[in-house]
């Protein structure tokens, strides 16, 4: 089974305290447009600050078979993709939807539909206000012929799971955009 630890971050990542785990100042990202809310771009069961310059869309045709292979992940269907190209970034910050239950139940199906995916550790934090589960492990691109980081958060809410996911096309781009993923799992609140 994962390793569980209460609150505790890898070295070098940001905390929600805002310091990284080796004492520095994490970088914080600067708060742009509010997804999830009225009138934002996606319609989803939360709502939370996107960095300045990503630029939110709804995934089309999330729920269409014919397009599961690249809509779903475990019991997860993607609904809503925050891009990081316009702040200069190559990535994604991806928010799921999975029925309700458990928020650590739906990340680890989520993380095992992954097929390429290894080396996860769990553990129990705060996404806003709301009890959440993390996970951070690697995932082997084998187009690059190597293994990168990505990480993804899920919480409980009435209307279903929802899981942010980070990527990135490397780990360095990866690592570059923890502040904005800090942002929107700080700043997470229910509908």
């Amino acid at each position: 089974m994962p390793e569980v630890r209460q609150g505790d971050r890898p070295s070098g990542v940001p905390s929600a305290g805002g310091s990284s785990a080796e004492g520095g100042a994490a970088a914080v990202a600067e708060a742009g447009a509010v997804v999830g809310g009225r009138g934002s771009a996606c319609a989803l069961p939360v709502s939370f600050s996107a960095a300045a310059k990503w630029v939110a869309k709804t995934v089309a045709g999330a729920d269409d078979p014919e397009f599961a292979a690249l809509t779903r992940q475990g019991p997860a269907t993607v609904r809503c993709e925050v891009d990081a190209k316009p702040a200069g970034h190559l990535g994604y910050l991806r928010v799921w939807t999975a029925g309700k239950g458990p928020a650590r139940v739906a990340l680890e199906g989520f993380v095992k539909g992954e097929p390429n995916g290894s080396k996860a550790v769990y553990r129990e934090t705060r996404a806003g206000q709301l009890a959440a589960t993390e996970v951070t492990y690697t995932v082997f691109n084998k187009l690059m012929e190597e293994s990168k980081e990505e990480r993804a958060f899920a919480v409980a809410t009435p209307k279903g799971t929802v899981i942010v996911h980070l990527g990135g096309l490397d780990t360095d781009e990866h690592r570059a955009m923890l502040p904005a993923y800090e942002l929107a799992r700080t700043t997470l609140k229910p509908l």
